[in-house]
């Protein structure tokens, strides 16, 4: 089978190549998929770069969400088992942790309703507890990860803002249905959102950013607001003012979905249950940009970790839905 393979770390376009090799065999409690599209995320970039909190012995296939095809021919969304990742024909994940590939949905939108969506959902509800008629304020609203928590929010009754980087990305975060887009290139991000909020702020931030805008999101978060920390896709991880969050009277909240795996992943499933009726409903819809052949993966993973692309760039196999 082709799979493209990481034999050193460095940038996505630099490290990985397209090589032929051996399918791989499953272990214990693991299933063999065939591939039908797989979506690409910031972590695969990580990855390439051994900055990943996962470094999986060399060389490896990255690739950490597909939609794949079991060998009864059942559509399934799977977060393969490393170094077998999913920029591959055929792919290894753990039997327990597959989950149906929603009807309503092609295979590379399939492919993009698990991690992004997941985190949204598991941030805005189980960690922020988001009420209708609160204002949500999420920045990289045009990515993927970002996009998915504008929608989230909308069919959550949220007033969305959209923080974003450039006149495309803010078309795009105004196509995801945010109230107000604010191009940080352009503007002042911490007027615009006082403006837009009479001064008093966002009830809950999504920060998948970290760096400036964490720290624009300190001086923007309203009383008894929360700011929940999902990833420092800038590269700098900030150190929060923990005497600030006291006097001002707001909630500093982490999320790291994969530990749901292994600490409550009833929780996982449940989540599952909810997005797929609200893909279902029209409410929600991953926002698949750009859909690329296995043979142009590298210079996609590329283009994510450059911070040049808009919702989800999808690897679709020959084929695939």
């Amino acid at each position: 089978m082709q799979a493209w393979q990481v034999h050193e770390n460095g940038e996505p376009s630099a490290v990985m190549r397209l090589a032929e090799v051996e399918r791989p065999t499953p272990g214990d409690g693991q299933v063999l998929l065939r591939v039908r599209a797989a979506n690409i995320n910031f972590p695969d970039a990580l990855l390439c770069r051994g900055q990943y909190q996962v470094r999986p012995p060399l060389p490896f296939t990255p690739g950490v969400e597909i939609c794949g095809e079991t060998e009864d021919g059942r559509r399934v969304l799977a977060n393969p088992a490393l170094p077998y990742g999913g920029f591959a024909e055929y792919a290894v994940a753990d039997t327990r942790a597959l989950l149906p590939a929603p009807e309503s949905l092609d295979d590379a939108e399939a492919a993009a309703l698990h991690i992004g969506y997941q985190t949204g959902w598991f941030a805005l509800h189980r960690r922020a507890r988001l009420e209708a008629g609160e204002t949500l304020l999420v920045h990289a609203a045009a990515g993927g990860v970002g996009s998915a928590a504008v929608q989230l929010g909308k069919a959550a009754g949220a007033t969305v803002i959209g923080v974003v980087g450039g006149a495309d990305k803010a078309a795009v975060a105004r196509e995801m249905g945010c109230d107000v887009v604010v191009d940080r290139r352009s503007e002042d991000v911490i007027a615009a959102v006082k403006e837009a909020t009479g001064g008093r702020g966002a009830d809950v931030i999504y920060d998948p950013v970290g760096g400036e805008a964490y720290a624009q999101s300190a001086k923007l978060v309203a009383f008894e607001g929360r700011i929940v920390v999902v990833g420092f896709a800038s590269g700098t991880i900030p150190s929060p003012a923990l005497n600030h969050a006291l006097v001002k009277n707001y909630s500093i909240l982490g999320l790291h979905w994969g530990l749901y795996a292994t600490k409550n992943p009833k929780l996982i499933l449940r989540c599952h249950e909810e997005l797929t009726d609200l893909a279902a409903r029209g409410a929600i819809k991953p926002l698949v940009s750009e859909r690329v052949p296995l043979g142009e993966a590298a210079a996609a993973v590329q283009k994510v970790a450059d911070g040049r692309s808009t919702g989800r760039i999808a690897v679709v196999m020959e084929g695939a839905a």
